[in-house]
């Protein structure tokens, strides 16, 4: 493992653990907790989250995909956030994936695929309104969800990946938080070593492309809400994104918080005290409705 690996996994930790000190279930969620999805039960295992005043109804589903710089992160980092995210009226499918450098490129997105059958499979059982899934992924997992997208939207993309994503299945839609979109051409130590750890070829111009989500947005990409912040330290890749975007003709909303008096740092929305974080989790569930 890369020293900056081991550098995200020892600072990304400290900051979460400080953020999220002393928050609890709220009283107005149900949690199922540790359901495995995959072989692995420390690393493919899953929470829902519902409001208590839904039960016996259907919900509309949001599944969070975690970001950790492909190296950290699990679903208890994120229980907050999606609990918080849940409280807004939907179902909320919080996942562990595999990480890097332990399981290359493309394992946490074969696990993602999983994810998504399973809420297919399981809409009964815990009230996933089928026709209406959505997705958030922030840093690493805005990267991982972006690629997804293409996966279950552009056949020629798809065909490069072993697993099928559920046929006909796409999200209804997706927000990308401050997310890493294309890392071709980016020569700095830190992202040769990331690349390092997460390819399989460590960072070959051809796994540049292939894990690049801008190079596989089509027009039939889902409508994609994506944000940035003052403090962001991927905000240069919103640009090219929203291009894309606008080439292709999807329907994107555009965000960007905060200014040189309020500097907003990298993925901010998780901190569910700061009310900046409630504005942005607030417009991208009203960019969800939209589309009820």
């Amino acid at each position: 493992m890369s020293k900056i690996s081991n550098f995200i996994r020892e600072t990304f930790s400290a900051g979460d653990n400080l953020r999220d000190a002393g928050l609890t279930t709220p009283e107005d969620i149900i949690r199922y907790d540790n359901i495995v999805y995959g072989s692995d039960p420390a690393q493919q295992s899953l929470d829902v989250y519902r409001p208590k005043a839904a039960e016996g109804k259907k919900l509309p589903v949001i599944v969070s995909v975690h970001g950790g710089g492909w190296v950290y992160g699990d679903k208890e980092r994120y229980q907050f956030y999606c609990m918080n995210l849940a409280q807004r009226g939907f179902a909320v499918v919080n996942f562990t994936y595999r990480l890097a450098p332990e399981n290359k490129y493309p394992a946490s997105l074969e696990d993602t695929n999983s994810v998504f059958t399973w809420v297919l499979d399981n809409s009964e059982k815990y009230g996933f309104d089928t026709e209406h899934v959505f997705a958030v992924g922030d840093s690493a997992g805005a990267h991982n969800l972006g690629l997804y997208a293409s996966i279950c939207t552009n056949p020629a993309y798809a065909a490069f990946y072993e697993f099928d994503a559920p046929k006909g299945f796409k999200p209804t839609a997706i927000a990308l938080n401050c997310g890493a979109y294309s890392l071709v051409g980016d020569k700095s130590d830190q992202t040769i070593a990331l690349m390092g750890d997460f390819l399989p070829e460590h960072g070959m111009e051809r796994e540049l492309w292939l894990i690049d989500v801008i190079a596989h947005i089509t027009w039939d990409y889902p409508p994609t809400f994506f944000m940035t912040s003052s403090g962001d330290f991927l905000q240069d890749q919103a640009g090219p994104l929203a291009a894309q975007l606008v080439r292709m003709k999807v329907p994107f909303v555009f965000r960007y918080y905060g200014n040189k008096d309020n500097i907003l740092p990298h993925v901010f929305h998780c901190n569910i005290r700061s009310d900046d974080a409630k504005l942005c989790n607030d417009e991208e569930c009203e960019f969800f409705r939209k589309f009820l």
